[in-house]
C-alpha cells in the first residue's frame, strides 16, 4: 500500500482569520489560491460571490489552508503537497472539547515565551498540566479549539 496524502481540516467560523493565527503560530505560510481562482472566476466555475479579497488577492470565501513553508506545493493552484491544514467555514459554533488537537513544541526551555508570543497573536490559556508523564500548557485559539504546547 502506498501513503495516503493527507490534511488536517478545522472547521471555523472565520477561516481567513484562523488561517492568519495558525500560519503566524507555527511558521507555515497562507496558500495563494488567486491564480486558480482567476481561472475558475474566468471558466464560469467559480461564482464571484464565492470569493473574497484577502491581503490584496482573490481567496475563496469559505475556506482556506496554510502549509509548511519547506513543502512543495502546485503552481498553478497554490495548494500544497505536503503538511497543510485547510480551514473551512461552518455555520456552527465550537460546542464541546475537540477530539483531536495540535501538540505544538517549543524548543527547550522556551515554554513560557512561546506561550507568551502565542497568547500575543490571539491564543489563550486554557489551563497548565503538571503530572507524573510531563509538564505542558493547554490553549485555546482564537476560535477555542483547544492545543497544547510542549
Amino acid at each position: 500500500m502506498t501513503a495516503l496524502h493527507w490534511k488536517l481540516v478545522i472547521d471555523a467560523g472565520d477561516p481567513h482569520a484562523q488561517a492568519t493565527f495558525w500560519a503566524a503560530a507555527l511558521g507555515y505560510l497562507e496558500e495563494d489560491n488567486s491564480a486558480h481562482i482567476q481561472r475558475l472566476l474566468d471558466l464560469g466555475a467559480l461564482p464571484p460571490d464565492l470569493t473574497v479579497t484577502v491581503s490584496d488577492r482573490l481567496a475563496f470565501r469559505d475556506l482556506i489552508a496554510v502549509r509548511h513553508p519547506d513543502d512543495p506545493y502546485e503552481e498553478q493552484t497554490g495548494i500544497g503537497l505536503g503538511r497543510r491544514i485547510l480551514f473551512q467555514r461552518v455555520p456552527e459554533k465550537k460546542t464541546v472539547k475537540n477530539r483531536l488537537h495540535l501538540d505544538v513544541h517549543a524548543a527547550q526551555g522556551t515554554r513560557d515565551a512561546e506561550v507568551e508570543r502565542l497568547e500575543s497573536l490571539g491564543a489563550s490559556v486554557y489551563r497548565r498540566v503538571e503530572e507524573p508523564s510531563g509538564t505542558w500548557v493547554v490553549m485555546q485559539d482564537p476560535e477555542g479549539n483547544e492545543f497544547c504546547v510542549q
